[in-house]
């Protein structure tokens, strides 16, 4: 059974329409990545599922059941239970709180946890995604942005969600931390069940991290299916043109094209 779940959603902006008849839905240990040029309606979507905005038409689902934003009780284990990660890991943390008060906020917000379970917990998630206990009494400012990401995912997953919603969340960073976050979010998945929607411009993040993806046009959906079909046998010229801007290395050199 799918744990979040978009139906035929419509959202506006005025006399604008941003998102048009989209559904999507994401079960335990899914990934689905949103891909499409800027303006068609990813960052919406994520809007919609994190609750943050109401479709004008069609509805979000959270197990099974229409999220409803007037439920407090709902909308308490909706937070815990979907989480989101940003593209820039520097604005997303307060530079003026530690980071042993960033990632525990969750917990302390939601009333999941306090005391003493509420700081192993943080050291708990801190140490998953690969950092030392000495980085919760430090700020922001002292991390690289690839820690910073990690710090970010360390907040993300603390309160133990079940879906991560991620906003381009590899794009801020060189192409060596890009990876190594890859292989965390790889890694974070196979080990707890996580589901994953990811919206990215970076198509090989997109391959490498998620099964299925969803190709967005103009607040449409244009193709939609298993990952390596679409990026590898496109069906619309829109998303043959998204993949051939995949950047590729030229074959190597040969003494015999001398």
């Amino acid at each position: 059974m799918s744990i979040l779940e978009l139906r035929d959603a419509r959202f506006a902006y005025g006399s604008r329409t941003v998102v048009d008849g989209v559904s999507l839905s994401v079960s335990a240990g899914e990934a689905v990545g949103l891909v499409g040029e800027s303006g068609a309606g990813k960052s919406t979507i994520l809007a919609l599922l994190l609750g943050l905005a109401s479709p004008s038409a069609g509805s979000v689902h959270f197990d099974g059941g229409p999220l409803d934003r007037r439920d407090r009780g709902l909308m308490r284990r909706f937070r815990a239970n979907v989480q989101t990660v940003f593209q820039d890991p520097y604005s997303s943390l307060d530079p003026r709180q530690r980071i042993d008060r960033i990632v525990g906020e969750p917990l302390r917000s939601l009333g999941i946890a306090r005391g003493d379970e509420a700081r192993q917990t943080v050291t708990d998630a801190v140490t998953s995604v690969g950092l030392d206990v000495d980085v919760l009494g430090r700020y922001p400012h002292e991390f690289s942005g690839g820690q910073r990401q990690r710090i970010a995912i360390a907040r993300a997953i603390v309160s133990k969600p079940r879906v991560l919603l991620a906003d381009e969340p590899v794009s801020a960073l060189d192409v060596t931390t890009r990876i190594q976050v890859i292989e965390l979010l790889q890694r974070l998945r196979r080990e707890t069940g996580l589901a994953l929607i990811m919206v990215s411009h970076d198509l090989s993040a997109v391959a490498a991290l998620c099964e299925q993806t969803i190709v967005l046009q103009g607040g449409r959906v244009v193709e939609q299916g298993a990952t390596g079909a679409v990026l590898h046998s496109p069906q619309t010229e829109y998303a043959r043109t998204l993949v051939s801007a995949i950047p590729r290395l030229p074959p190597p050199h040969t003494a015999e094209q001398e």
